[in-house]
């Protein structure tokens, strides 16, 4: 399980549900007839593109966690359910991304005290590869709205 979450993570997503589906035919039916299906999990672990940015990035989060403390979520995204949270600004300006153009607002959702930050940096690998394009995708798409603001 660790090294389906910590060496493959992303880079082959299914690594994680394989290694957990081992484990459930070892308690399932017990050895030795579940001695087939360690076997097909470890040769897939052992097979699997690798990536470790997921957990970097879990690293990297709680780090930053620690040092800016428990800041609120932005006042754009709050709800709004009373008259007085509108008032004082909840949910104003929020925009929806499925009602932007490719449904991507490119808003952020980093507490209000903290600029945005890149956890998550995939290096392309396996699974990885379309995930890296879309987030190059967004951030273009992202610095294009800044500068339009």
């Amino acid at each position: 399980m660790r090294a389906a979450a910590e060496d493959i993570g992303l880079a082959d997503p299914t690594a994680l549900l394989i290694a957990n589906a081992a484990k459930d035919a070892v308690h399932f039916i017990g050895p030795p007839e579940s001695e087939l299906h360690l076997a097909q999990a470890v040769l897939h672990l052992a097979t699997a593109p690798k990536s470790n940015a997921a957990y970097v990035a879990w690293k990297a989060a709680k780090r930053a966690a620690g040092e800016t403390g428990t800041l609120g979520p932005p006042m754009h995204i709050r709800n709004a359910p009373t008259r007085l949270m509108k008032e004082l600004g909840y949910g104003r300006g929020y925009q929806y991304d499925h009602d932007a153009e490719g449904g991507f607002s490119g808003q952020s959702y980093f507490p209000d005290d903290m600029p945005r930050r890149v956890f998550y940096a995939p290096e392309g690998r396996g699974r990885e590869g379309a995930i890296k394009e879309r987030l190059e995708h967004w951030a273009k798409q992202r610095a294009a709205r800044d500068a339009e603001d």
